[in-house]
């Protein structure tokens, strides 16, 4: 593929997300005008708005995979892995805002989400046998709150820098937001 027409794919997927996170009935017109593109060339990469929505999931899962590796989750310090993991996540997040029902619509894509979500949970069973996370929490509540901060960070922080962002994850994740006491 041309240079220029793999920028124009991007772009395409990018305000493809966006637009769907918006409003998951979005047309391709609307998708291209917005790309700044033609309608044909949208169509001539994507013959249909679901082989359209299907590169999008596949765009941001492949993303998603980049950052578990980036972030070594199975091998590197379990604090410099989660911030990682963090940060990268919230970028992830800001670039492929896709509606979760959206990833989980297809059996293939929902199974690739759920093969990460393992690797997540593994990387905090790690965390908690290293005494970095309290044990004896409830099942899943590890993860589902690190979940929620992260989306809660994009949410609520859109103008604080991704790391910085992971900061303050990381920090409340850790520590939480009450005061804490001083020996």
């Amino acid at each position: 593929m041309r240079a220029d027409a793999a920028r124009n794919v991007e772009v395409v997927l990018t305000t493809g997300a966006r637009l769907l996170s918006e409003n998951a009935s979005v047309s391709i017109a609307a998708i291209a005008a917005a790309a700044g593109v033609d309608r044909r060339t949208v169509y001539r990469r994507f013959a249909s708005r679901e082989e359209l929505l299907a590169a999008v999931r596949q765009a941001r899962l492949d993303a998603v995979e980049r950052v578990i590796e980036a972030a070594r989750l199975p091998h590197a310090p379990v604090a410099v892995a989660l911030h990682r993991y963090a940060e990268g996540i919230i970028t992830v997040n800001r670039d492929w805002p896709v509606e979760p029902g959206l990833l989980h619509a297809d059996p293939t894509t929902r199974a690739r989400r759920d093969g990460f979500a393992d690797q997540v949970d593994a990387f905090l069973r790690r965390a908690t046998d290293e005494g970095l996370l309290r044990a004896g929490l409830p099942p899943g509540w590890a993860g589902a709150l690190l979940r929620q901060l992260l989306h809660l960070a994009v949410r609520e922080l859109p103008d604080l820098d991704a790391g910085a962002a992971a900061d303050l994850v990381v920090e409340t994740y850790l520590r939480g937001v009450g005061r804490q006491r001083r020996p």
